[in-house]
């Protein structure tokens, strides 16, 4: 089944309202929920493994929003990168020029995008509502900043239609449901532009696991209002070039070992036993006087955990620092002997000082049967029969043929292999006083 894993942080009761005063701020909740992404325990079908081994994309709305900047910051205090950072509708409570002191004197963590996220979105509205009605969201810097102007319909709320704007980009049915409040064909025609067509390619389209390219300089809300790249980390040069459009973490103890993204170069589709480049670029250490191993593997089923994948490279890196970030571009083949032809993911694995971390590639791997010429062994004959043994790797098309003068070659069988080897009888050997025989794949 798939690899993904939803959590769900529920701190209603701890947030409390506006009108209950909002008791905890976002400062004091966060380091609780950091602390479970770290741990090892935290989900015991994981088998041992932290959530923040795999691939990280926080989502947060309204006061979430901060909460989720929050944990950014924590998880970056300890090494760790994240994806991808969404925030819908961030509005931190007596911060970021917010002043909501009528009703609280909370003060919640600045929404800020920091340096150990890779990407992030915001999806924001503003509003002229007073005491906290209907909240106004805020853009925020680093980010692709999508602003949603008109709103209409939905909750009638527009800092509750910034979540469902977005949930409308995960569910692309119409009419759907968040379960309070619906979006029907109004609102897709209303809420999303041509660009991105009814919610198809906006908000979640820009994740690891929806694909959209976040390197692309389109403005999806039209010319002026942002390229989706803008929300690319310009820290360090992953393709969006260099900017300083992140916030500096204020500690970071490099504790633990990044792939921060990783590539195919070239075709992703090919022959078993082809050569493959590829490219990633990581993170690891609080200096450069370590080591971490990476290791490459193919995967069938989109998940990393469950022990169904095969190991096609391997390689030591050294430690990269803090402050600095790596790129290498590596080559392996599948031998065809352990791989079948088929649609592989690709995933690497960084580990160090007992600690992983998991990327897929979000390039799909297809692999066509070996090129790689069959060959004949084992012959025999006896009772007016010719035998032999045609041997290739599995999901070749081989032909057998066979001719008196080595001249002129007929076809006499065919057989796909479903394993490596193709045993064959010719019954028509006693028909001729010489008969040479060979296999050649199919066309």
């Amino acid at each position: 089944g798939s690899g993904e894993i939803l959590v769900k942080l529920d701190w209603s009761q701890l947030a409390g309202s506006l009108f209950s005063g909002a008791p905890y701020s976002t400062t004091d909740v966060a380091p609780a929920f950091a602390s479970a992404l770290l741990s090892t325990n935290f989900i015991t079908e994981l088998g041992g493994r932290a959530l923040v081994e795999l691939p990280l994309h926080l989502v947060g709305h309204s006061r979430g929003g901060s909460m989720m900047c929050e944990i950014t910051r924590l998880l970056g205090a300890q090494g760790v990168w994240v994806d991808h950072l969404t925030t819908l509708d961030p509005h931190p409570l007596n911060n970021d020029g917010f002043d909501d002191s009528l009703v609280t004197s909370t003060v919640d963590g600045s929404a800020r995008v920091y340096a150990n996220v890779l990407f992030a979105d915001n999806y924001y509205q503003q509003n002229s509502s007073l005491f906290g009605f209907d909240p106004s969201g805020e853009p925020v810097a680093g980010a692709y900043n999508r602003y949603l102007n008109d709103l209409s319909g939905g909750y009638s709320q527009s800092h509750s239609d910034a979540h469902l704007w977005y949930h409308g980009t995960l569910d692309l049915v119409t009419p759907t449901t968040d379960t309070q409040a619906n979006i029907t064909v109004t609102e897709r025609r209303l809420w999303w532009t041509t660009y991105e067509n009814g919610g198809e390619y906006a908000g979640f389209y820009w994740s690891l696991i929806g694909r959209g390219n976040r390197l692309t300089t389109d403005e999806p809300a039209g010319a002026g209002t942002g390229q989706v790249r803008g929300g690319y980390n310009k820290i360090w040069d992953f393709g969006a070039g260099f900017d300083s459009n992140r916030q500096a973490l204020p500690a970071n103890t490099g504790a633990w070992p990044n792939l921060i993204q990783f590539n195919l170069l070239g075709t992703n589709t090919t022959t078993v036993g082809a050569t493959h480049s590829m490219q990633f670029y990581y993170q690891y250490g609080s200096n450069t006087n370590t080591t971490a191993t990476v290791q490459v593997f193919l995967d069938n089923d989109l998940n990393p955990i469950n022990g169904n994948v095969g190991e096609v490279y391997q390689q030591t890196v050294p430690a990269t620092g803090t402050h600095s970030v790596c790129i290498s571009s590596i080559q392996w083949t599948a031998n065809p002997t352990r791989v079948a032809p088929g649609l592989y993911a690709i995933y690497a694995r960084i580990s160090a000082d007992g600690r992983s971390r998991y990327l897929y590639a979000p390039e799909i791997l297809s692999l066509t049967p070996s090129l790689t010429p069959p060959w004949l062994t084992s012959p025999s004959g006896g009772g007016g029969q010719a035998q032999f043994t045609a041997n290739g790797f599995t999901g070749q098309r081989i032909i057998a043929q066979a001719s008196t003068d080595l001249t002129s070659w007929v076809s006499i069988g065919t057989n796909t292999l479903a394993g490596t080897s193709w045993n064959f009888v010719d019954g028509q050997a006693a028909n001729y006083a010489q008969r040479f025989y060979r296999a050649v794949l199919a066309p």
